[in-house]
């Protein structure tokens, strides 16, 4: 007996975080405080506590500044983009503006379709991922370097069991 499953046509949703998981750069968070200021990496800023007082500087990331491809993970990212078959491949980044992101892989040869969220609440990844998934995506892989959000958008797949949903959390470590 043939399942039913292989019947109906998967659609398939690749998502990739960009900074740190697909592409290094030299984007800093600033912070000022009682006039002091100090920069940050954005591997720095997801561990940094918020002290009384601190003004948040993100302007840095409304450009890729000297980015440079993470070699291993941008190999699977041309493999997947590469593979037959139908998938959406999602560059879903913490950035404010997409236009940067999405001239970064127009400049290097890939046309892919960019959410901006201007935010680094892992929940607004998840909200994202779950909005496509009620779209009709029932196969889903997340990349991302975070585990804050690879461990926030791991909850879908209770949420969702009959999808199948994969999350890799990129260490480079």
């Amino acid at each position: 007996m043939i399942k039913l499953r292989s019947l109906i046509l998967e659609k398939k949703l690749r998502v990739f975080d960009f900074d740190d998981t697909l592409v290094k750069s030299n984007s800093k968070i600033h912070i000022v405080n009682n006039g002091k200021k100090k920069s940050l990496t954005t591997g720095e800023y997801a561990i940094y506590k918020a002290k009384p007082g601190d003004k948040f500087d993100f302007s840095d990331f409304s450009k890729v500044i000297e980015p440079k491809q993470i070699k291993s993970m941008f190999k699977v990212f041309k493999n997947i983009y590469k593979a037959s078959g139908n998938r959406r491949i999602t560059i879903l980044t913490a950035r404010a503006a997409y236009k940067p992101v999405r001239q970064f892989f127009k400049d290097v040869g890939y046309d892919v379709y960019v959410v901006a969220l201007a935010s680094s609440n892992p929940k607004d990844k998840l909200n994202w991922i779950e909005t496509q998934i009620q779209k009709g995506y029932d196969d889903v892989l997340f990349f991302d370097d975070s585990k804050k959000n690879i461990t926030t958008v791991s909850k879908l797949k209770k949420k969702y069991p009959d999808i199948k949903m994969i999350t890799r959390l990129v260490n480079y470590d």
